[in-house]
């Protein structure tokens, strides 16, 4: 067997190197290798095989044979590549050859590609492991309760406190903040006066929660402390209605009584004038509201309103039309080509080599370190910090922006992990605000650098039934002590999914209400620390649960229902601007690339793969090692040197794992003890060609219809 390195070439271009097939110039001729079809993936190890043609100087005609392999990969989100290495090839066969040449064509095959450079986009990564074994269960624990769900029939935001308003002073001044709400709430020490303001409207009240009514007269030494507020260029032309909740709480808010549309086919009616997905199955009377990725039935309004899981939606749910105002929310009904998508890409883990000798951490702690143990595991984490540190057996365990960091005393020093105790992380449960922590991992190490990652669950996104869902729908009570330590949040924050951007926030009805990045002037404080994965959030102490764009919710393909043009408009502005935050790789935010190595010296002494001219990227083999191809809608397969046609073959079913099923198909030979698989002439499985073939198509139309300035693959953040 041979081992060796595929990774990305750093002299390729982007457009060469993700163009299939792709060519290798050996001493007898060239190998020609078709895309490769995963079979398996296992955190980082992906293992696969590939169809090929050998075209020998010699011969008229190509030999077509297969190889499996096993490797490494290594992703890059924001670039939309996956590149491949220490590849083991495990295993070449040659349906075309007679077996005298098999041994001359295999050495040639294991002697080249693990040596040359290879790249393939997470599109057509992503799409393709729809027919591998990979990880499809659905996570047990999550919280499908329904939050608080108020209705409003005009222009309103949620004014969400994390439980009772606990407050601050504001230094210099007659002011104290409320620190536990996500916009500036302020009041007077003296009095019960109190001021909301979002940078361009201001609102007051007799009590946090109100009710809040617009002024147009607020303080002026308060509108002075207040001048650094940024303000959003999207904020609402009048000041919208102030909604207060003091528990998890999403709010659906109309332009007006309720615009209910019927879709194609007369099954389904959604309600036109609302940013929130909100439909109607006219059968049944049924409503249905899909928040954080969860669906929610009513028969009224007023509820009480039930979880339905994503794959015991009405059908007609899946004859949503992709082009229609709704057509996003395909990616929330179990079984469409888009939820596929989904899941898929989120098996997919973001990887980086992280240098040891840049990647520091400082932990700080509100006092003396205090730790609660994680119920059902021997794994504790320390409460009164915006780091996430965990106990376990005497030693200190830290994630940092995707990197595992160990210690030997709670306070440091800090160095990156080797390893981790994983299997006693992995028993953290989702009731504990440190899950997403089970998400990371360490793959290997060198003593220059670790190679880590992590998969979108430590971005607090998770496959649920067929489909991504947000957060855990666990309410995670803050820390209280001198500083505020905010949990990650599942409701209050209008969050949907977007085929394109992944994961968006809002705020019922506009998010142009933030006020991001809120300074108080005048030497004014707070008592907020941050806490999780990834910093800070903004002003009064929330931290956000993940990087996103400012910008209205979207639950179309490129649209806001009932503001069709705004979205499409915004992704083009946001090319320039916005785009470097919607993408979801942690590891290459500015303040962490220093840490990470540079990989182009490794592909220095690689060979390049060249596109292949003139050949279609239509070559296939199954688990078996036949060969075929797809020529005008219909499969030929190879054999004794020549295609024949295969019209009429009756189709074998193609054995896939069920969602909470975690058993590999019994078709497919185990990794690290892989049978040599025999190619099986007159045994044509159309069911796996056909399967293949739609995921490699559906990989390719993603990846050349994704908006522009939107590369990567995967779950994003806008």
């Amino acid at each position: 067997m041979i081992v060796g390195s595929l990774v990305l070439c750093a002299t390729a271009s982007p457009a060469a190197a993700l163009t299939w097939p792709q060519e290798i110039a050996v001493d007898v001729g060239t190998i020609v290798v078709y895309q490769p079809q995963p079979e398996e993936l296992e955190g980082n190890r992906l293992s696969g095989r590939a169809a090929m043609s050998l075209v020998i100087d010699s011969l008229e005609e190509p030999i077509f044979g297969a190889f499996w392999f096993e490797s490494t990969i290594d992703t890059d989100r924001d670039a939309g590549i996956a590149l491949i290495r220490d590849v083991r090839i495990t295993s070449v066969r040659w349906p075309d050859s007679r077996d005298a040449d098999e041994q001359r064509f295999t050495a040639v095959v294991e002697g080249a590609v693990p040596a040359t450079g290879f790249e393939i986009s997470l599109d057509a990564l992503s799409a393709s492991l729809d027919s591998a074994d990979v990880e499809r269960r659905s996570l047990e624990n999550l919280n499908t309760d329904p939050p608080q769900i108020l209705f409003s029939e005009e222009i309103a935001v949620l004014l969400l406190y994390d439980g009772e308003p606990r407050y601050a002073d504001i230094e210099n001044s007659p002011y104290e903040r409320v620190l536990n709400v996500p916009m500036a709430v302020v009041r007077r020490k003296d009095s019960s006066e109190y001021w909301l303001t979002s940078g361009k409207f201001w609102y007051s009240a007799n009590d946090p929660m109100g009710p809040w009514s617009s002024s147009t007269s607020p303080p002026s030494d308060l509108v002075q402390a207040m001048s650094s507020v940024e303000t959003s260029d999207e904020q609402p032309e009048s000041p919208p209605a102030i909604v207060t909740a003091d528990a998890p709480t999403e709010l659906i808010v109309t332009q007006g009584a309720p615009d209910w549309q019927s879709l194609p086919g007369g099954e389904l009616l959604y309600v036109q004038n609302t940013e929130s997905p909100w439909l109607r199955e006219l059968s049944t009377g049924n409503m249905y509201l899909l928040l954080s990725g969860r669906w929610f039935r009513s028969k009224q309004q007023e509820g009480p309103w039930t979880f339905v899981r994503p794959d015991e939606l009405p059908e007609s749910f899946s004859d949503i039309p992709p082009a229609s105002d709704i057509g996003g929310i395909r990616v929330s009904v179990a079984g469409t080509a888009e939820a596929n998508d989904a899941v898929m890409d989120a098996q997919i883990p973001q990887t980086a080599a992280i240098r040891r000798d840049e990647a520091t951490l400082q932990v700080e702690y509100d006092g003396s370190p205090e730790f609660a143990q994680i119920d059902g595991t021997m794994v504790s984490y320390a409460v009164n910090t915006g780091a996430q540190v965990l106990l376990i057996d005497g030693r200190y365990y830290a994630v940092d922006n995707g990197v595992w960091f160990v210690s030997a005393a709670a306070a440091g020093p800090w160095r990156v992990a080797d390893s981790v105790p994983q299997e006693e992380i992995d028993k953290i449960p989702p009731t504990s605000p440190v899950y997403n922590v089970t998400h990371v991992h360490v793959y290997q190490s060198t003593p220059e650098v670790v190679y880590v990652g992590y998969t979108p669950g430590y971005l607090w996104s998770f496959p649920y039934y067929g489909v991504p869902v947000y957060g855990t729908g666990w309410y995670y009570p803050p820390y209280w002590g001198r500083w505020y330590y905010p949990r990650p949040p599942t409701w209050g924050f209008h969050v949907g999914y977007n085929p394109w951007t992944g994961w968006n926030f809002g705020m019922s009805w506009t998010n142009g209400f933030f006020s991001f990045g809120i300074g108080w002037g005048g030497g004014y404080g707070g008592a907020y620390r941050p806490w999780g994965c990834c910093g800070g959030w903004y002003g009064g102490g929330y931290r956000r649960p993940v990087v996103i764009n400012t910008g209205n919710i979207n639950i179309g393909n490129s649209i806001n229902v009932g503001n069709r043009q705004q979205i499409s408009n915004r992704i083009e502005r946001g090319n320039a601007a916005n785009l470097d935050r919607a993408r979801n790789n942690v590891y290459n935010r500015p303040a962490n690339r220093d840490r990470v190595a540079d990989r182009s010296a490794a592909a220095a002494n690689l060979r390049e793969a060249r596109p292949s001219t003139n050949r279609a990227n239509n070559v296939y083999t199954d688990r078996s090692g036949n060969i075929a191809r797809s020529v005008d809608g219909r499969w030929e397969s190879r054999a004794n040197g020549s295609w024949r046609p295969e019209a009429g073959t009756a189709n074998r079913p193609t054995t896939q794992p069920s969602f909470g099923d975690r058993s590999r198909p019994s078709t497919m030979p185990s990794t690290g003890n892989r049978a040599r698989p025999s190619p099986s002439p007159g045994s044509f499985d159309r069911s796996s060609f056909n399967r293949a073939q739609s995921a490699r198509q559906r990989g390719s139309a993603r990846m050349n219809t994704r908006p522009a300035g939107m590369h990567g693959g995967g779950m994003r953040r806008r």
